[in-house]
């Protein structure tokens, strides 16, 4: 197993070093449709154990609008990462000098102030498009979905992206922060999944209020 692991961070960074954001996006896009999957296996298991309904079929283009988002998202998270690396260095007199705390709280707090906020309402928009969703739709999904997320964001990001920016080497920031994620992918897909069967629902109340 150890061997294995060496083996794949081996080919990772290879693979890093000579095309950096295909890498990323590929990483991403990959742990983006795990998040999904395990989302889809948990609302599986819960509905299951409420209710003598037969197991939900999975859905399979869900996944790879997930895998979709993920891809597109990983090449521009990379971009961001390098930016930070050279606006916030961490350390004054290079790699020897001692981890500056001013400038490792500056990245976290330009990461959930600037980018976060940008990367949920990308989220939001492209996978209700990716849906098919009309812009009254999308209109309903950021005024349901999006401070509530945007709160559980920065309730559960900020410990993961200091552990991250100050340990992690750049080339592995973005798949720490995508393997982190699958739990938060899976948060999003269950959102996702109940606000689009609330506007389901509604969509069906209205048509049978005008028939």
């Amino acid at each position: 197993m150890n061997t294995f692991c060496v083996t794949l961070a081996r080919v990772y960074q290879q693979s890093f070093e000579h095309r950096p954001y295909w890498t990323l996006a590929i990483t991403n896009g990959a742990l983006n449709a795990l998040g999904d999957t395990v989302a889809q296996l948990t609302e599986a298991v819960t509905q299951r154990s409420t209710s003598h309904e037969p197991w939900p079929r999975y859905d399979i283009p869900r996944t790879l609008r997930f895998f979709a988002f993920g891809l597109g998202m990983g090449p521009l998270i990379g971009r961001w990462n390098f930016f930070l690396e050279r606006h916030f260095p961490l350390r004054a007199n290079g790699s020897t000098g001692k981890v500056s705390v001013k400038a490792l709280s500056k990245r976290v707090a330009a990461d959930q102030l600037l980018i976060a906020p940008i990367g949920l309402s990308l989220f939001i928009g492209t996978m209700s498009m990716m849906e098919g969703k009309d812009a009254q739709h999308i209109k309903g999904k950021f005024k349901d979905l999006y401070v509530p997320l945007i709160i559980a964001n920065w309730q559960v990001w900020p410990p993961a992206q200091l552990i991250n920016f100050r340990y992690m080497p750049l080339a592995y920031r973005v798949p720490f922060q995508s393997s982190c994620g699958v739990f938060w992918t899976l948060y999003l897909s269950i959102a996702n999944a109940r606000e689009d069967r609330k506007q389901d629902e509604l969509d069906r109340l209205r048509s049978a209020s005008t028939q």
